[in-house]
């Protein structure tokens, strides 16, 4: 074989080698572009290790009159951010007063990193109570004649008349609020008359005080009578104005 011969033949097979390396490269990119590529894995889940947080309110005391002084106390742990509505951010524990006019609930909320919770404390303001009346051991005389008043008769008479059942009624009031406390009542005269006639007047009107109280609510059992008829005398003029401050019925503390 001549050496032409030899140099085509060697062409001839380098042409066909790197046709068929071609062919072959191309057969791999077209399977390539038909395979789907594999997603990547998804992330792994955040991890939150922070305790959850926790509070408590309370309220002292937890009925009031309208005005009253409240004292408020919280505690909280785990918590970066503490609100009580209608107070604002307060520290994550502590004591503050407040004077609620009407019934309010404090609302505690906390915040942390672990989460969020809340308390609530409620405090119910009412009418303020009555004023108390003084026990039978705290009365003395002065106290006792302010709210019990004598009354007074006409001339010769032992009738309550009607300015005088009035004063009976305010008498009546008081003495039930203080069912303990027990009367003496004094039957008085004026100086006009005899000893014996004043004597029996005087008892005729400590007794008819005495059944106008029981008719407004007093137990005959706390009331006692007794006449000093003209004996006594809370003045000493002669004349009627005086003679009418003399006739009276007392009542005084039965001690």
């Amino acid at each position: 074989m001549s050496f032409q011969l030899h140099t085509v033949l060697n062409r001839q097979t380098r042409r066909r080698t790197l046709a068929l390396a071609a062919s072959v490269s191309a057969l791999l990119f077209v399977a390539g572009c038909h395979k789907k590529a594999s997603p990547p894995p998804p992330p792994p889940p955040l991890s939150n290790n922070a305790a959850a947080p926790t509070a408590d309110i309370t309220a002292t005391p937890t009925q009031i009159a309208p005005g009253d002084s409240v004292v408020l106390t919280w505690h909280t742990s785990n918590a970066n951010n503490i609100q009580i509505e209608g107070i604002g951010e307060v520290p994550s524990s502590g004591t503050q007063s407040v004077r609620p006019n009407q019934t309010t609930s404090y609302h505690l909320i906390a915040r942390g990193e672990g989460g969020s919770t809340d308390a609530t404390a409620t405090v119910t303001v009412g009418a303020p109570p009555p004023p108390s009346a003084p026990a039978e051991s705290n009365i003395d005389d002065a106290t006792f004649h302010q709210n019990v008043k004598d009354v007074f008769y006409d001339y010769d008479s032992y009738d309550v008349n009607a300015q005088s059942q009035s004063v009976i009624s305010q008498d009546a009031a008081f003495l039930n609020q203080h069912p303990d406390l027990k009367v003496v009542i004094g039957g008085y005269c004026d100086e006009r008359g005899s000893v014996e006639y004043n004597l029996a007047l005087g008892e005729n009107r400590a007794n008819a005080a005495k059944q106008a109280l029981v008719s407004a609510g007093v137990s005959p059992s706390r009331l006692r009578t007794v006449s000093y008829g003209k004996e006594k005398q809370f003045c000493t003029d002669h004349d009627e104005a005086c003679w009418q401050q003399n006739r009276r019925a007392q009542f005084s503390v039965d001690r």
